[in-house]
């Protein structure tokens, strides 16, 4: 078995397969992760405490959803794209860009004048945020053996759980201060990132060496397309629907042009197979697919709680 090319504890060390390093040396890199996911799950939250403040000082309570919705749309199309490509090039450099897109869409927002330039860095933040997440869940896939896995992956959804619960309360606090070191509060909601996301930066850089064999597969650009083709209009008639109707013309081809997106796109990851952006033959596996499916469950029962219950008692007060 091979070992790593530094002394343990080192900064620098690569790995060259999962098992060769020491529990201190993975919990070193995990801590780099763990920022990142911090990051991703608390912005996840943090806004929609503050969301009613933010629109009434950029007077944008009509879009004010836009904020939300922008961010999905891209993580959602982001997500897929970023583990294909550091299947192919390597899962450290695109972490290191999607912190940075993260951080960067995070100092914009801070900056924001209206809602639709809140909206629009959002959705740089979302560009970032897809990358946070699934690529730290398959870097730990990278470094540990299979077996002990879940144990380190329970460190990561602890980091979550954390973030999740803490966030409604930091947003609801920052966005209840009229001024913190000269600046309104809610614009710390996006700036609070910053700090973390560089702190983040620098320690995956200096612990996370992943050596990376080249590998001579395509990129399913088409699986991204028909995935965007799929998804923007359901996430459209989500957030425009009440105001459109939900059976008016408008939202009535978003839901025919969503159901012919993800047909095409099943289509399409079946003909790409392999090099597809989700192989199509993993929900052969039943574990897998009833995972996915409850995921999807539980995912829209949890985040729409999440923006929807602490808007309530601003609008019961408004």
């Amino acid at each position: 078995m091979s070992t790593a090319t530094s002394p343990p504890g080192a900064g620098t060390e690569e790995i060259s397969e999962p098992g060769v390093l020491s529990h201190r040396q993975i919990l070193t890199i995990l801590s780099g992760l763990m920022l990142g996911m911090f990051l991703a799950a608390l912005d996840q939250t943090i806004v929609s405490t503050s969301i009613r403040t933010i629109s009434d000082d950029l007077h944008g309570l009509s879009q004010q959803a836009w904020a939300t919705t922008a961010y999905l749309i891209t993580s959602t199309i982001a997500t897929p794209l970023y583990g294909k490509l550091s299947d192919l090039y390597g899962r450290k450099p695109y972490y290191l860009a999607a912190i940075t897109i993260f951080v960067v869409g995070s100092v914009l927002c801070t900056f924001s004048t209206s809602m639709t330039g809140l909206a629009a860095f959002r959705a740089v933040q979302g560009l970032g945020a897809g990358g946070l997440m699934s690529l730290a869940l398959a870097i730990i896939g990278d470094i540990v053996p299979p077996r002990e896995r879940a144990r380190y992956q329970g460190y990561m959804l602890g980091t979550f759980a954390t973030s999740s619960v803490a966030g409604p309360l930091i947003g609801g606090a920052l966005a209840g201060q009229d001024q913190l070191l000269g600046i309104t509060g809610w614009r710390w909601v996006f700036l609070v990132n910053v700090p973390i996301g560089i702190i983040a930066l620098f320690v995956v850089a200096k612990v996370l060496n992943i050596p990376h064999t080249r590998r001579d597969h395509r990129i399913d650009w088409w699986g991204a397309l028909t995935l965007s083709v799929g998804v923007v209009p359901l996430l459209l008639v989500a957030e425009q629907g009440r105001e459109w109707g939900w059976d008016s013309s408008r939202s009535i081809a978003c839901y025919v042009i969503g159901v012919v997106g993800i047909i095409a796109w099943i289509f399409v990851e079946r003909w790409i197979g392999d090099d597809a952006l989700i192989p199509m033959r993993l929900f052969r596996n039943g574990t897998f697919s009833k995972t996915s499916v409850l995921s999807v469950l539980i995912g829209m029962g949890m985040f729409g709680g999440m923006l929807m219950i602490p808007q309530e008692p601003n609008l019961a007060h408004s």
